[in-house]
């Protein structure tokens, strides 16, 4: 048995959960001022009016409405569950064709992250632009189209990437059900919304909120992953997956240290249990032997 040479691979498993217990321990320590044992002044978290029903709920797992009815660039009438296919997840972005700057941004996010991972839009995965104003019309879906899958510089296929219109009560269903706000403000005759894309998984449900209006190639990727629950990425996905959750407040994914303590611990007494059972065999042996 070679007992010694072991020792540190042991050592280094051990040093590894320590040092998650001690990160887990350390990001679960207080923070806020009240628990400093400093007086802080009361915080009001009235929302001004004008930011009020713009926000978005993250809501995990919800149903998404199949029959919501579309129109497509090419004026064809598609439902939401058209682009719903086995094995591909979904990139859903709201947004409206005639925003003067957010939606601009948004959309160049989620294309700078397509562009920088190796996975194809319609292939591996599917992207839907999903307008909220009734006002814009198939033209408009059709040149923004154009626009954007010209930038991505790959071929597409039919309902790859794909922009949309639909009426108010349509698009607003689809809106309610990923937790999407948005309203018509009279003085700037200009939608207010706030920003954000949606990862839908294969069977239509929502998977992953992403927020903001810059989505790192990481971070599109480990959705896609976790949406397609298998279905996308390689084993390396998957473990590295394990290893980091999302984190809205971070806008990303993070390490998640409570799984890496259960994997550091579950290998260290996979080996201890392995060290003690080949130790008994060669004790029994060594027993047999003597006798």
């Amino acid at each position: 048995m070679h007992f010694p040479r072991l020792l540190p691979l042991i050592t280094a498993l051990a040093l590894v959960v320590a040092v998650a217990a001690f990160a887990a321990r350390a990001g679960a320590q207080p923070t806020s001022p009240l628990a400093r044992g400093i007086t802080a002044k009361p915080v009001d978290n009235t929302l001004p009016k004008e930011l009020e029903g713009i926000g978005i709920e993250d809501r995990p797992g919800a149903e998404l409405p199949r029959d919501v009815l579309m129109r497509d660039q090419d004026g064809r009438e598609v439902r939401l569950g058209d682009y719903l296919t086995p094995g591909k997840p979904v990139v859903v972005v709201l947004a409206y064709y005639q925003c003067p700057m957010l939606c601009s941004m948004v959309l160049n996010g989620v294309l700078n992250a397509m562009k920088e991972t190796a996975w194809t839009a319609g292939k591996e995965y599917r992207m839907l632009v999903v307008s909220f104003d009734p006002r814009d019309t198939v033209e408009l879906a059709r040149q923004k189209r154009e626009t954007y899958v010209s930038a991505y510089g790959r071929d597409v296929g039919d309902r790859a990437f794909d922009f949309v219109v639909g009426d108010e009560a349509n698009v607003r269903r689809l809106a309610d059900a990923v937790g999407f706000g948005y309203r018509w403000d009279e003085a700037t005759e200009q939608y207010a919304h706030a920003a954000g894309a949606f990862v839908v998984t294969p069977e239509g449900k929502l998977s992953r909120t992403l927020y903001g209006v810059a989505f790192p190639e990481s971070t599109l990727r480990l959705a896609l992953v976790e949406a397609g629950q298998g279905t996308i990425g390689t084993t390396l996905d998957r473990v590295i997956l394990f290893c980091f959750h999302y984190d809205p407040k971070e806008g990303g994914y993070v390490v998640a240290t409570w799984r890496l303590m259960r994997a550091g611990g579950a290998v260290t007494v996979l080996l201890l249990g392995g060290l003690l059972l080949r130790f008994w065999r060669r004790e029994r042996s060594g027993i047999r032997e003597a006798s």
